[in-house]
């Protein structure tokens, strides 16, 4: 059995190893074309150009891993099958469940392989690619910090210091900024629960003002509502914070429990933080339904194209159950955990299915 299970495995590796690297290449050459006129405006040289790429090798690589090893389960099962090796296995006395035993093995150990890329090379790799697009290509002043779980950005008044800043719906939580004079001594700072953007300026809630005076003790004034006239937009705290995929699944959770241990709401954070362990099991679950199409299909037709089709078509399925359903998790229609293994939970149940129902 060590024989035929080196040969299966030796055959689903050659196919894993085409596919992933035939997988990123179609997706950088894609992207490259979404992204050269961006490159050429901003007069980005060759080497920028290749560092950005090369940078987001790692992270194109942890999505292409699932459907990579559904891809070539779909593929070793299908040439075993045309070349009846199948049938000479199950001649021998080797059943089916045991002839797909070691590609399911190898497909756990990916997972284990998958979440520690997720946790120790794409977050650097996703925060080296972003700094070459926005400091170097773009040419933005690296004005923030994202550093032991705050913000720290250097405005045009002052210093301003959040827990979190959601650029996309224009919002900033825990804001603290200090207003400073050319000695560098604190003039006025500002506290306020969170600020929205609207009308072309911050609105603060929950603020207070303490003004110090010259050799004077602090003027303090509260105020429900604040309008307040930060040189700033939204965008331009882009670069400060850190997205979810540029923290690992320890850091997105102890970012987590600090922000809920102040008071805000992590939901969006939470579900992230599930969707990074159910994305990176999913390989196990696809292994098992390439497997199981490819010894159904065995027994009456289909090629390798019709393989590759079937493939293609039930991981981007998988995707768009995946990302959809995290969204949901994001917004708060869903339980986080609900949302982030709903797609695991559904492809997981059709995979239990389909092998129960494979003639062994």
């Amino acid at each position: 059995m060590k024989t035929l299970d080196r040969y299966v495995i030796g055959m689903f590796l050659n196919i894993f190893l085409l596919i992933v690297v035939s997988l990123i290449g179609l997706y950088l050459i894609v992207d490259f074309f979404e992204r050269i006129r961006m490159f050429i405006s901003n007069d980005a040289t060759a080497s920028q150009i290749v560092l950005y790429f090369a940078y987001q090798v790692p992270f194109i690589l942890s999505l292409m891993i699932p459907v990579s090893v559904l891809l070539s389960s779909l593929l070793t099962f299908g040439i075993l099958s045309k070349n009846s090796e199948l049938i000479a296995m199950k001649a021998n006395g080797v059943s089916l469940y045991r002839t797909s035993y070691p590609i399911i093995l190898f497909a756990a150990v990916i997972c284990l392989l998958s979440f520690f890329l997720n946790e120790f090379v794409t977050p650097f790799t996703n925060q080296r690619a972003k700094y070459i697009k926005l400091v170097e290509v773009q040419k933005r002043e690296r004005v923030g910090v994202f550093k032991q779980n705050q913000i720290w950005f250097r405005g045009q008044d002052g210093i301003y210091n959040f827990d979190m800043v959601d650029p996309a719906s224009g919002t900033l939580t825990g804001v603290r900024i200090s207003y400073l004079d050319h000695y560098m001594n604190l003039t006025k700072r500002i506290d306020a629960a969170r600020a929205v953007w609207g009308n072309s300026r911050w609105i603060f809630y929950d603020a207070l003002v303490a003004t110090f005076e010259t050799n004077g003790l602090p003027v303090l004034q509260r105020s429900d509502t604040l309008a307040v006239d930060l040189p700033e937009k939204p965008s331009d705290f882009t670069s400060a914070q850190k997205d979810a995929d540029e923290m690992g699944y320890f850091e997105l959770r102890n970012y987590i429990k600090k922000i809920r241990s102040e008071g805000y709401d992590a939901t969006r954070y939470v579900a992230d933080a599930h969707g990074k362990i159910a994305f990176s099991l999913v390989s196990v679950i696809l292994a098992v339904i390439g497997i199981s199409f490819s010894l159904s299909k065995s027994e009456r037709s289909g090629g390798i194209s019709q393989s590759i089709a079937i493939g293609i078509v039930i991981g981007f399925s998988y995707w768009i159950v995946h990302a959809f359903a995290l969204s949901l998790g994001r917004s708060g229609s869903l339980q986080p955990l609900v949302a982030a293994w709903t797609a695991n939970m559904l492809f997981g149940a059709g995979a239990l299915y389909l092998f129960m129902k494979v003639r062994t």
